[in-house]
């Protein structure tokens, strides 16, 4: 059974670049790295919901409900879990390693409120 090091994987990479480590159950376990972006596109998981757990940095996470807008702002040793069906997205990042387990589809968006696209 293999062992893995998030952090020292993810050191290796570019930013955002993204790395799967292995499948669990119907998802899969995976890293990336992250710095100096000030926010990323949405996505949603209309199937699922999604673990994201931050090994080292910062970075905010914004999560979109029908009617509000919840900033969760993560360091390292926290994680949040995105309910299915709300989109989210990464804003000020700093020096980020995250790792997370997403099973099931992923959608993406670049509007301002993907909520009005669909």
């Amino acid at each position: 059974m293999p062992m893995y090091d998030p952090a020292q994987i993810a050191r290796t990479r570019e930013p955002f670049d993204f790395h799967e480590f292995a499948p669990f159950n119907n998802a899969s376990i995976a890293v990336f790295r992250g710095d100096g972006v000030e926010v990323s596109d949405w996505e949603m998981h209309p199937d699922t919901d999604e673990l994201l757990m931050v090994i080292s940095g910062s970075v905010t996470v914004e999560i979109l409900t029908e009617t509000d807008s919840i900033d969760h702002h993560l360091v390292a040793g926290q994680f949040v879990v995105v309910p299915r069906g709300l989109w989210h997205r990464h804003r000020d990042v700093n020096d980020l390693i995250e790792m997370y387990l997403t099973p099931g589809e992923s959608l993406e968006s670049t509007g301002s409120d993907p909520r009005a696209h669909l």
